[in-house]
């Protein structure tokens, strides 16, 4: 089989045979019933393109910045837990995001440390997510920075919903021999997926590196995702306390509604994403780029606005920046190009981005995305999605930071 493939569909059909199933159900992930995570695709579909007949056909530049890096296209690496599908998890997309000119998300919950990442991609965001007291939280930025990560990404919105209306994925807490002989079945049924661990002479790590404190060893993943559930929710005080600790660039992650977006920027963030955490968070919850163009226009002038969720092909990024982005953060496409041919298949999903991308400029006669607005995009009537906006239009923000 060729190992190239020319959309992040085959990518995601090549995962699925060559995954165990319970790890590709891991990265299929979702909530409940499922709606939000379709959803969040099939908005993108009810969106067209009003492209010219003439215009000029120069050399298309895609680049942008988003926090003070300058990225060669508009599209981010979001961060996502432990990526057992290869061996390099982390690093190799870390790797291949640096090869074509993006920045790189790091979860607090990856298989491989900051500081591994970082010395792949230095333009690499930490993800933090509120979990323990102040002082581990201090302790885990204060190890991002010191590694060279130049961002954070905050991260809020969870209901820690486990129901799946198709079954959830079977993941081991530890891959001890019991455990090992127990999922025998499955890796023995994927062959190429075990070779490749068999010749890198490691065994899926399900720890979380970055998440250990006070010199302790890393946590399993599950002692990790546990003392997260039992930390009391954050409020706005508190986004404001990690900005000022952080003194850097911050990113508020998980924003789909308009006031929130309001309190983000008085609490200092230096932008939002708004994403609904891929239909991993409260099913039901409207697509993404549904809530986008309000919030955009809300809040737009004084915060860099992104856009995570549903991005499947360049032409989706090419509406999200028409409609407000300044950029799209991917997750399950990545993921599926590095089960598919790991750093090599990263690459291969942000070639194809690129590529879609480069087409719908071509056809809308723009020569720079940063060129892009509404008029090139056909919206239906009643497709957007205004949450969280006021009654009286006259108030622009909520009564209390807090609030």
């Amino acid at each position: 089989m060729n190992a190239w493939f020319e959309t992040v569909a085959e990518a995601q059909r090549r995962a699925k045979k060559r995954l165990p199933k319970s790890v590709y159900g891991a990265l299929i992930a979702g909530s409940e019933r499922g709606q939000t995570i379709g959803e969040n695709e099939r908005a993108f579909t009810e969106l067209g393109f009003a492209p010219h007949a003439a215009g000029p056909i120069g050399e298309r530049d895609q680049s942008t910045t988003v926090l003070g890096q300058h990225l060669s296209m508009p599209v981010l690496i979001s961060p996502t837990g432990v990526q057992a599908v290869h061996p390099d998890g982390e690093v190799a997309v870390a790797r291949a995001a640096a090869n074509r000119g993006i920045a790189m998300g790091l979860s607090s919950f990856a298989s491989k440390p900051v500081e591994e990442v970082v010395a792949a991609n230095p333009a690499t965001f930490f993800q933090l997510y509120w979990c323990g007291g102040k002082d581990e939280i201090s302790e885990r930025m204060a190890r991002a920075k010191a590694a060279g990560a130049v961002g954070l990404i905050l991260t809020l919105d969870w209901s820690f919903s486990h129901g799946r209306d198709w079954g959830s994925p079977q993941i081991p807490e530890k891959l001890d021999l019991k455990t090992m002989l127990s999922f025998a079945p499955q890796t023995l049924a994927r062959p190429r997926w075990l070779a490749t661990y068999v010749k890198s002479g490691r065994i899926p790590d399900l720890t979380a590196p970055n998440m250990a404190v006070g010199g302790g060893a890393a946590p399993g993943f599950f002692g990790a995702y546990g003392q997260w559930m039992g930390t009391p929710a954050p409020d706005w005080d508190d986004v404001a306390w990690i900005c000022e600790q952080w003194g850097g660039p911050v990113m508020l992650k998980g924003v789909i509604r308009v006031d929130d977006a309001h309190r983000a920027v008085d609490a200092g963030v230096a932008a939002i994403s708004v994403s609904n955490h891929g239909g991993n968070n409260l099913d039901g919850t409207p697509a993404a780029i549904r809530a986008l163009p309000v919030i955009a226009d809300a809040v737009g002038h004084e915060i860099e606005v992104l856009l995570d969720g549903g991005i499947r092909r360049g032409s989706d990024v090419v509406k999200a920046v028409a409609l407000g982005a300044r950029a799209v953060m991917i997750g399950r496409a990545y993921l599926w190009g590095l089960a598919a041919n790991g750093q090599a298949g990263v690459e291969n999903v942000l070639d194809i981005l690129r590529g879609g991308i480069d087409s719908a400029l071509l056809g809308l006669r723009k020569t720079k995305v940063t060129d892009l607005d509404r008029s090139d995009i056909v919206v239906p009537d009643g497709f957007e999605r205004a949450l969280g906006v006021p009654e009286n239009p006259a108030i622009t923000r909520p009564a209390t930071a807090s609030a």
